[in-house]
């Protein structure tokens, strides 16, 4: 996974690790990037593996390209380009986690949103000024966010232009952790490690019931008949009981 601009991408055995590239432009999310995220996408769809999502430099990403932004039409609008991004990130197979400094703003925090865990530094700031720019936050805040932190703050973020600093977002369930700055990657990567050692099925088919629209028992009980069936449950659970013994 090489040739990337507005990415830096390095693959290990259990995780990729992508790093939004751009850190002059505060890791602002243009065309390219948005091309090269799709092509992250498609090699996670294909093998899947955890993603681990951070921007270079001291902030995470400050929002969309304005210029690119201000130059879209309604037809743009209407193909989601971001959005569509987004839900593919949402949607990949294993778990995500965004490790965020500085600036998540508009389309930057809707990334963030998108992943499954976030984990921040203090210096961290959570925001979608889109109103401001005669826009709206619509690559996924709208949806993603009451779920998040309930429609209340989700309102005072959308509507009101409140920024969550970390704790305000560690507060409201966006983020798991705050760290030092500069630590963030680090926290991120221990995390990852946790994640890891759990068992790969049981870990895809809990996000896609959790991620599944509406009151599914039936479908935890279909997931839950498949993991029963694996020689991974059956070999975890012996070693446990072997190491309880």
């Amino acid at each position: 996974m090489t040739g990337y601009t507005a990415l830096q991408v390095e693959e290990l055995d259990d995780r990729l690790v992508v790093t939004l590239d751009r850190a002059a432009q505060r890791n602002a999310i243009n065309a390219e990037m948005i091309e090269e995220l799709h092509d992250v996408c498609a090699h996670l769809e294909r093998t899947p593996k955890l993603l681990l999502l951070t921007g270079r430099g001291e902030h995470f990403a400050g929002g969309a390209d304005i210029g690119q932004l201000r130059a879209r039409t309604r037809d743009d609008a209407l193909a989601g380009i971001n959005r569509n991004l987004f839900d593919r990130i949402g949607r990949l197979p294993l778990p995500t986690v965004a490790a965020v400094s500085g600036y998540a703003l508009g389309g930057g925090a809707e990334l963030a949103y998108a992943c499954d865990i976030r984990i921040a530094t203090a210096t961290a700031r959570f925001g979608n000024p889109e109103p401001g720019l005669g826009i709206m936050a619509a690559a996924g805040a709208s949806y993603r966010l009451p779920v998040l932190v309930g429609v209340s703050v989700a309102k005072q973020v959308l509507l009101g232009g409140r920024v969550l600093d970390a704790n305000a977002a560690h507060t409201a369930g966006l983020v798991i952790e705050v760290t030092e700055p500069g630590a963030h990657v680090a926290a991120a990567h221990r995390l990852l490690d946790r994640i890891s050692a759990s068992a790969p099925l049981a870990l895809r088919l809990t996000k896609t019931i959790i991620d599944a629209p509406g009151f599914h028992p039936f479908a935890d009980d279909i997931a839950q008949a498949v993991l029963f069936e694996t020689e991974d449950k059956h070999a975890r659970m012996t070693a446990f009981l072997e190491k309880k013994a």
